[in-house]
């Protein structure tokens, strides 16, 4: 069952450690500024892109399979045919609570999957917009 609630919503963004996967390096990008404002506004941002070893001040990691922290969200800034591997490698832990992918990302198979593991699923949602208006 999507998350489509604000109330849903709202719990979500309780959750402190984000793993951003595609977390650019480049200011005035959507996937470097709106991870910089979650940071900003008290959340642990975990950059995950393989082309880079630092972003936001944060070791950036090659994929989640390589994070050793535990991890709340998944926020994904990756193209929509890129979201089922990305959901293969959250199933592959235990400890995602939340896959998120951005405004005009969206897999409804891999969300299926991932819901069927008991993980929620915000799909096509800007988490700095979705912030700033519920919090």
């Amino acid at each position: 069952m999507p998350v489509e609630s604000d109330d849903e919503l709202r719990a979500i963004l309780k959750h402190e450690t984000i793993a951003v996967v595609g977390c650019s390096t480049t200011e005035g990008k959507a996937a470097h500024d709106i991870p910089a404002y979650m940071q900003r506004h008290g959340y642990q941002i975990i950059p995950v892109n393989p082309f880079a070893d630092e972003i936001l001040g944060v070791r950036a990691y090659d994929s989640l399979a390589e994070v050793d922290a535990e991890i709340d969200i998944v926020d994904v800034f990756r193209p929509s045919d890129e979201v089922a591997g990305i959901v293969d490698e959250v199933l592959d832990r235990d400890d995602v609570n939340v896959v998120w992918t951005q405004l005009g990302i969206r897999d409804d198979d891999a969300a299926e999957r991932a819901e069927s593991a008991g993980i929620q699923v915000v799909q096509d949602k800007c988490l700095k917009v979705e912030h700033g208006r519920l919090l």
